[in-house]
């Protein structure tokens, strides 16, 4: 059963990942590694939750799912400009991922009330930005230079996946109408 409400549980859980953005962009920028760390803890704790909670409680929606994954872009953007700013890795990142999000809820026509329809490009994507942040903050908070040294490749392996994800899903767009 889907919900019509807004306030729900689930998305009492995605606001407060939204509400980490600001504070892990914070603690990135001012290597507080410890605190960066217990701020994406609560972050992914939130990410794995909040659509348990909206299936068990019946209150998925799609505007919660839309609030869910607009949250989840903004996070890993947000954590990616910390580190593109650090110079732990490049900017290439901070554009695409709003870029590829944007192309997503287009594409899913969410505006016209449908639910986001993501690849397995795109869902592998979303899970390896995620990574890349908590990697960064990990190697540094541990002080392993071995995988510090690794982030700008990990990165740049990211910018080419979302730019092939894009593309494919580009060429989708344009060759559906045609398919008709």
């Amino acid at each position: 059963m889907a919900s019509s409400s807004v306030l729900t549980w689930a998305n009492a859980l995605t606001l407060n990942r939204l509400l980490l953005c600001l504070p892990l962009y914070l603690l990135i920028r001012n290597e507080l590694w410890s605190w960066a760390a217990v701020c994406l803890f609560f972050a992914v704790v939130s990410d794995l939750l909040d659509g348990k909670v909206a299936r068990t409680q019946g209150t998925s929606s799609t505007l919660g799912g839309f609030f869910d994954h607009a949250t989840d872009a903004i996070l890993v953007t947000t954590g990616c400009l910390a580190l593109a700013q650090s110079e732990v890795i490049g900017f290439a990142l901070v554009w695409l991922i709003p870029t590829a999000f944007f192309q997503y809820s287009l594409d899913s026509r969410i505006l016209t009330g449908r639910a986001l329809r993501s690849s397995a490009l795109g869902r592998v994507n979303g899970i390896g930005y995620f990574v890349l942040v908590c990697t960064a903050v990990g190697s540094y908070l541990l002080d392993w230079s071995w995988l510090q040294m690794l982030l700008p490749t990990f990165a740049w392996v990211l910018v080419a996946s979302t730019l092939v994800s894009i593309a494919d899903r580009l060429q989708a767009t344009i060759r559906k109408p045609n398919q008709g």
